[in-house]
């Protein structure tokens, strides 16, 4: 039903806007998820053209400075306002995405002002998820459990404020939760990522956990990948599913959880995710989110050599 055209950063594609007119052609509602540093106002009209439905752009923070520093990118800022204003224009629907972590989450407020005053129909306020880039910076970016409860009522607070102006969603911050999200709607039951080199996975981060076996779209068709891969039939139903997950009431709400963040925290990808209150291990998820540091971030950067410009 829908076609996320997401990354990294999908402005780095030549066949872009190829992709969305493909997805549009096949009734699909497109949305591109985008830092906004890697799409000209050229490339968003030709996606306009294309039949792009809607477009989400992440903000760092509501100071500039601030942002730049976060993003890693200087200018960042200026350039996310300068597509928002385009996207506005053209008309189609626009979406902010605000990551919290501690270096922003006094900023909350304003950041849901710089929303509304970017045209958007719609903020999502999501807490860092602790995967890849975010994994490795996670003591610079984690929050006290304090900053993070004060968050969540205060968003609770400012979406019955702004109710009818703009959607306000949010995600949780897990490391702080109680019992785990339905991580991306259940295992292989509602979505699935396409990645650049074809391999078809069932969350984005399942590549994170090596005993997987993926299928490529360019060897297998997609609806075979999505019935029969290994890797997609690994955490479907319950049958994987260890103590005290399969004896528990909640397994069809959370399915057990987050397969990745198991493995991650644990070593073990059937196991319980530790964010669960009934988790042997959720002590370990404490010990870490108490694991909070000053140092800088450590970012993404390619080899002097594959750099350009």
């Amino acid at each position: 039903m829908q076609v996320h055209l997401s990354g990294g950063e999908p402005g780095a594609r030549r066949d872009l806007v190829e992709i969305c007119a493909a997805a549009h052609d096949a009734g699909l509602y497109t949305n591109l998820i985008t830092s906004a540093v890697g799409i000209t106002d050229q490339k968003l009209g030709a996606l306009s053209d294309a039949g792009l439905d809607h477009v989400q752009i992440s903000i760092q923070d509501s100071a500039p400075e601030s942002a730049d520093h976060i993003a890693g990118y200087r200018g960042a800022f200026a350039r996310k306002q300068t597509l928002a204003a385009e996207v506005v224009r053209l008309g189609i629907l626009l979406t902010v995405n605000v990551v919290v972590h501690r270096a922003n989450i006094e900023r909350v407020e304003n950041m849901i002002d710089l929303a509304l005053a970017l045209g958007a129909t719609r903020v999502e306020i999501a807490h860092a998820q602790y995967y890849g880039w975010a994994l490795k910076n996670r003591g610079a970016l984690m929050p006290s459990r304090e900053q993070a409860a004060a968050a969540i009522v205060q968003v609770e607070a400012l979406r019955k404020h702004h109710h009818g102006r703009i959607v306000i969603d949010a995600v949780i911050p897990d490391y702080y939760a109680r019992f785990p999200k339905a991580c991306v709607g259940g295992w292989g039951q509602r979505s699935l990522n396409v990645t650049p080199s074809g391999r078809v996975l069932p969350c984005h981060a399942a590549e994170s956990i090596p005993e997987l076996e993926f299928w490529n779209v360019r060897e297998h068709a997609l609806a075979d990948i999505w019935q029969n891969a290994p890797a997609f039939e690994a955490f479907r139903g319950d049958a994987w599913m260890q103590e005290p997950c399969r004896s528990c009431v909640r397994k069809d709400q959370d399915f057990g959880g987050c397969r990745c963040q198991a493995f991650m925290v644990t070593g073990d990808a059937r196991a319980t995710d530790p964010v669960c209150q009934l988790s042997p291990h959720h002590e370990d998820m404490e010990m870490l989110a108490a694991q909070q540091t000053e140092i800088a971030y450590e970012y993404r950067r390619l080899p002097k050599s594959q750099q350009t410009g």
